[in-house]
């Protein structure tokens, strides 16, 4: 397993990945590609990095999107993660977070927020954020439509008010 920043040659392999997931609404998959785009076509921009996380054989099974939250101070969304279906459960997912908490502190950030969704589907998911050791510090009523709450989990590196 290795990761390592995402390239053109993954765009195709990680969109099918993201898909195939069956997570993500049409509109979801669209803004994915798009922020995708962004980064493999704008190298300068600072809003996010991409990172993927190859098996053995060299082919991304999995990505991750995260960077600096607008406005603050050390803290670092985690915006998207995927892994390929038939790799859930094999220590890829882990592998992705714990390189965004790696880069986290080593960039000396205090905390990493996810947000995701209350829907049943997304159990699985919100399971792995409290055992990756993630906190639900709020969950937003019907957010993203009727009966789908937004749920926010955070991971602090450094005690709070520090």
């Amino acid at each position: 397993m290795n990761i390592r920043p995402m390239e053109s040659k993954d765009r195709e392999t990680v969109l099918k990945l993201i898909h195939e997931t069956g997570m993500f609404t049409e509109e979801e998959e669209l803004v994915a590609a798009e922020l995708i785009d962004t980064y493999l076509t704008q190298p300068h921009q600072e809003d996010y990095d991409i990172d993927v996380v190859e098996s053995d054989a060299g082919t991304a099974e999995g990505y991750v999107c995260y960077g600096p939250a607008p406005m603050t101070e050390g803290t670092v969304d985690l915006y998207w993660i995927a892994v390929h279906p038939g790799r859930h459960k094999q220590g890829y997912g882990k592998a992705l977070v714990t390189h965004v908490e790696t880069i986290t502190r080593r960039n000396k950030g205090r905390m990493i927020i996810i947000e995701t969704s209350s829907k049943e589907k997304y159990t699985p998911t919100r399971q792995f954020y409290l055992r990756m050791g993630y906190q639900e510090i709020s969950r937003l009523r019907d957010y993203y439509r009727p009966g789908d709450d937004q749920v926010i989990y955070c991971k602090y590196f450094q005690p709070e008010g520090v």
